[in-house]
């Protein structure tokens, strides 16, 4: 029992320190001004605000099951560039012309509090800037920092972040079938977390059968979050607006809460099949993964 206790505990300061590590870099890489630049203040804000840091924790965690060491050159300046995209991309779905939201991450929307002009500025801005941070990363070769650009920018487009706030814009309220939805919500959800094990896996310099097996691994896992996202929409204290779901077509609407735990368990174990092809030793990935999801789960019981 004591055993199991310290494991876990060493489990948790690894992930902390890791955590920490993301923040400082995120600090360093997105400095302040001293001409209160209103722009500058909003990528802060939105970037460095309490936050989970799924995506950035999972490609350092994936890449050490991958065989990379923790403190490999340019692997936290990769992950940090996927945060900052993540970060332009709820910037972006916040503002009114999206879904007009009020909170995040417990706080004001940035346009809330910046205005939504310096919102989307500061979006694009982010943006850019995690294409020049992959670009310029030390101790990645040209060939490795092309192919994680050529990743984001796929994540980030016309195919992936974009069509999909697109798609839940223009058909959210609207009847569609299950099969439009997860297409859906794999746009918004799965294509990132598909960019972070991609790159992960292009640090490791692993095989493309492990880079396929990453990206079915990344379809479930965005699928189950983008469900547990959806679950939880009702639910307050997630430090964003709740009943923002509300006469719009997810699966929970149109299947019950029951069935799409069901489901989200079911991606859950698929994800655990394709992670084990990927990586036998994924240990680090596996149970960030399953300790993440069980203490969201936990707030239903």
């Amino acid at each position: 029992m004591n055993a199991n206790v310290d494991t876990f505990s060493s489990y948790e300061n690894e992930v902390q320190a890791l955590r920490e590590a993301l923040q400082n870099r995120l600090a360093q890489l997105l400095p302040e001004s001293h001409e209160h630049d209103l722009v500058c203040e909003a990528m802060r804000e939105g970037t460095l605000a309490p936050g989970k840091r799924i995506r950035p924790l999972l490609l350092m965690l994936a890449a050490q099951d991958l065989g990379c060491e923790p403190d490999k050159p340019g692997l936290l300046d990769l992950a940090c560039a996927v945060e900052m995209i993540h970060a332009a991309s709820l910037i972006l779905d916040d503002i009114p012309s999206m879904d007009n939201a009020l909170l995040r991450r417990g706080r004001p929307t940035i346009h809330r509090q910046f205005g939504e002009n310096v919102a989307i500025l500061a979006a694009v801005a982010l943006l850019s800037r995690a294409f020049g941070v992959v670009a310029t990363a030390d101790g990645l070769s040209d060939t490795c920092k092309t192919r994680a650009v050529a990743e984001l920018s796929s994540a980030a487009g016309l195919q992936g972040l974009v069509q999909g706030q697109f798609r839940d814009l223009s058909e959210g309220g609207s009847a569609r079938s299950a099969e439009a939805i997860l297409t859906t919500n794999t746009l918004k959800t799965g294509v990132l977390f598909d960019a972070t094990l991609q790159m992960a896996a292009i640090a490791a310099g692993t095989t493309p059968e492990v880079r396929h097996s990453l990206r079915c691994f990344a379809q479930d896992l965005g699928q189950a979050f983008q469900l547990l996202d959806d679950l939880c929409d009702g639910l307050s204290g997630t430090g964003k607006d709740i009943n923002k779901d509300s006469g719009k077509s997810t699966l929970v609407a149109m299947l019950g809460t029951q069935a799409v735990r069901q489901r989200l368990q079911e991606h859950l174990h698929s994800a655990d099949e394709h992670l084990s092809s990927a990586c036998a030793q994924g240990a680090a990935t596996r149970r960030f993964m399953h300790t993440w999801f069980d203490k969201q789960l936990a707030m239903f019981n």
